[in-house]
């Protein structure tokens, strides 16, 4: 009896729990309605749940009663919560998640920048590209020329960038502009970056479209970021036909902070022996350089920053003077450079992140030019004499930034900040009769800044900016609106599209002024495809930009000076740039080409035309092939320009205008560039010692090179400006004692 009743009890009780179950059904769905399969459905603090199938279907049971919380979880989307209320009867509820924006699989704002750094989804460039591209030699701009939008100008030094001249592209080291990065300029020469790109972990080169953060530009900016703490001490030594170099890095045992300086020593005297220049150097280029830096480690998430570069450098040479037969031109430089870059970064509490920068820059050149007869002597020829003359330039920049940072949602962004410039220029110019006039010409540059990214979805992001400066020597304000969005087309896949107005200064060369002159101004449209995957680089971008308020310029008093802000111009174009590092094992090369059609009514021109130094058709092809066995790795670099424009454009003292007395095309631009890098092993025992050896020729085929011509002062006569040598060769050995980085070279090949 006893036994029957509790079996009676059990059979009771086992249907009472089987009527209070609840059965829940569902499916798991995206934002666009497709099915989410594998998705946990639970709910929450219980075990009862289930896995959704390969159509986001589910379907669990539970015994929990009253109000309950559903738990949603799925890779790549955000948790989902819902309150339900169970009964006891089934349930069947529709499920829609959010997908969560994450860096693995977030679009990249692309349109109109390149990457150089080793961390970024879009790098098409690293350090070690930059080093080992056969043409560059080691000069970060000298790479970048091998990228689409870059022109090949051989004359001047900077980066000409889609149809703009080398004053509208500027360069920021950790936040702060540059004054100075190039070697002062000599006459028909480029000249090189000052700086080592071993100091640099990341290069931004954005050839339009670029951040609100960053100012004073029409046309390029090119952004870059210093390394950190290094990774051990360690101590580098090179050896070449044309110097010596050496440095140290020593990381403190807590590895919180470090110190280095180094030291360079160039000579062009067995350079120029060897390979005969166009000019005739009295005094060969000698070069001192030398740096120093720091580097503390303040918290977990905190950075302080010290970079401090000095360099002295003097040359002379002589040519044949165009406007007198029988004369040369002679031409002297002696300059000394300082620059100081203090920068610090600090993660904050709440999601907020400070950056603060500040720079120093310090230049002073002293240049002559004069005739010389046959006789090496100093001479005035009448109608001349104004190639006799001495400048003593000295300036001085002061460069401060503070950016603000604030994490939003998953990888949105808000920054905001401020930024301060300020130069003091005093030139000094005496004339041939010994007459000196000094100028002094000191500006204040303020910005303020905003901008957002905002991540809508992995699949969408946009970036939101503006930008206010006030410039003290004009006296003037612009707001400058930019706007960047990207969508994700497929897995490895994306579009962007970029709108910008861009403000610059006037040059310094036509301030101060005799009249009013605006800000000069360009607005950007750029759209974008971009495709990387597996080590292969598609992008293909086509762009627009209008110019307005550019400098004009008349003949006063023997000298051209800016009459007002009334130029205008236009550019537009198409690049391509495809890399390939997958298909041939250790063969990597890349491709890229520019078309630009572009005309500008600027200076003394005296109508929209073609500028000088924009070619129609740019193109380079660099192949790297790395072979294990031989640690050798041989480079190839060949560049192709269509034939730039050249004018001779005189003013007439009749009519009080200028105009066109000849023009023409020059030849297209060729050169076939080699460079091998050998990997030893010298050292056969103890520590980790790394180095190369490094022989590379640029213009193997002695191409004919012609950049432009210029003119007697009659125009009567016409030269072509050609380089200072048709080929140049290098030799050198470089040895890294400390640090192996022979496995990095290998696995940047493979």
């Amino acid at each position: 009896m006893q036994m029957r009743l509790l079996l009676s009890s059990f059979i009771f009780f086992f249907c009472q729990t089987l009527l209070a179950q609840t059965t829940l059904t569902g499916i798991v769905k995206d934002a666009k309605q497709n099915a989410i399969p594998g998705a946990s459905i639970s709910l929450k603090e219980t075990y009862d749940g289930a896995t959704s199938d390969s159509t986001g279907r589910f379907s669990f049971k539970s015994t929990e009663k009253g109000e309950q919380v559903l738990v949603v979880t799925a890779i790549g989307y955000k948790p989902f919560e819902q309150k339900l209320l169970l009964q006891g009867s089934n349930q069947q509820v529709t499920i829609t998640l959010k997908e969560d924006v994450t860096e693995l699989k977030a679009v990249v704002i692309s349109a109109g920048a390149f990457e150089a750094s080793d961390r970024k989804k879009t790098t098409v460039l690293n350090p070690i590209d930059i080093v080992t591209t056969a043409s560059a030699n080691a000069d970060v701009t000298g790479a970048l020329k091998t990228l689409p939008g870059a022109q090949q100008v051989g004359e001047s030094e900077g980066l000409f960038v889609r149809g703009g001249t080398a004053a509208e592209t500027k360069t920021f080291i950790d936040g702060t502009l540059v004054n100075n990065f190039f070697y002062s300029s000599i006459p028909n020469v480029a000249t090189r970056g000052r700086f080592n790109p071993f100091i640099f972990k990341g290069t931004v080169f954005s050839t339009g479209g670029y951040s609100a953060l960053y100012g004073q530009a029409l046309s390029s900016a090119v952004i870059l970021e210093s390394i950190d703490l290094p990774e051990q001490s360690s101590a580098n030594l090179g050896v070449s036909v044309i110097g010596l170099s050496g440095g140290y890095q020593q990381l403190a045992k807590d590895k919180r902070s470090s110190w280095g300086v180094s030291y360079g020593y160039t000579n062009l005297w067995l350079a120029f022996k060897a390979i005969k220049q166009r000019q005739d150097f009295s005094q060969i280029p000698i070069y001192h350089t030398a740096d120093a830096n720091f580097r503390i480690k303040t918290s977990r998430t905190g950075m302080l920053k010290y970079y401090g570069y000095f360099s002295t450098n003097k040359l002379g040479f002589t040519e044949p003077s165009i406007d007198t037969l029988g004369f040369n031109d002679a031409f002297r430089l002696s300059n000394f450079n300082m620059y100081h870059n203090l920068s610090y970064k600090e993660s904050l509490n709440n999601g907020w992140k400070i950056i603060v920068g500040t720079s120093f820059t310090n230049n002073k050149d002293d240049i002559e030019g004069y005739l010389q007869n046959g006789e090496d002597k100093k001479v005035v020829v009448e109608e001349l004499e104004r190639k006799n003359f001495a400048l003593d330039s000295k300036s001085s920049f002061v460069n401060g930034r503070l950016v603000l940072e604030k994490k939003l949602q998953g990888l949105s962004m808000l920054r905001f900040g401020g930024e301060y410039n300020y130069s003091n220029e005093k030139p000094i110019i005496t004339t041939y009769n010994g007459a000196a006039y000094k100028n002094s010409l000191v500006q204040n540059v303020s910005a303020a800044f905003a901008e957002s990214d905002i991540y809508i979805t992995n699949n969408m992001a946009a970036k939101i900016g503006t930008r206010a400066e006030y410039a003290s020597v004009i006296d003037k304000i612009n707001i400058a609106p930019r706007v960047s969005l990207a969508y994700k087309l497929g897995t490895n896949s994306q579009a962007s599209v970029a709108y910008g107005i861009f403000y610059q200064n006037p040059e310094n060369r036509y301030l101060p002024a005799i009249t009013d002159l605006q800000f000069a101004k360009a607005t950007h449209y750029i759209a974008q495809y971009q495709k990387i995957a597996s080590d292969r680089t598609l992008r293909a971008e086509v762009f627009y930009k209008k110019y307005d308020n550019l400098i004009k310029t008349d003949y006063r008093n023997n000298r051209e000076v800016a009459i007002n802000s009334k130029g205008y111009g236009e550019a537009s174009g198409f690049d391509f740039f495809w890399r390939d590092k997958k298909t041939f094992k250790q063969f990597d090369y890349w491709i890229s080409y520019s078309y630009l059609d572009t005309k500008r009514d600027f200076i003394n021109y005296p109508q929209a035309i073609q500028p000088s130094f924009a070619a129609r058709h740019t193109g380079s092809l660099v192949v790297k092939k790395f072979v294990s066995k031989l640690k050798t790795q041989f480079n190839g670099s060949y560049t192709y320009a269509s034939g730039r424009p050249y004018y001779n454009i005189s003013y007439d003292n009749t009519t009080s205008k200028f105009s066109i007395m000849d023009q023409g095309r020059t030849i297209d631009y060729n050169s076939l560039s080699l460079s091998v890098n050998y990997l030893p092993n010298v050292f056969k025992q103890g520590g980790n010692k790394f180095t190369v050896l490094v022989f590379s020729i640029n213009n193997v085929l002695n191409s004919k090179q012609v950049y432009g011509y210029k003119y007697s002062y009659n125009g009567y006569r016409k030269e072509a400006i050609t380089p200072s040598s048709k080929m140049f060769v290098f030799i050198g050995a470089f040895i890294s004692f400390g640090v192996d980085r022979t496995q990095d070279v290998i696995n940047n090949n493979l």
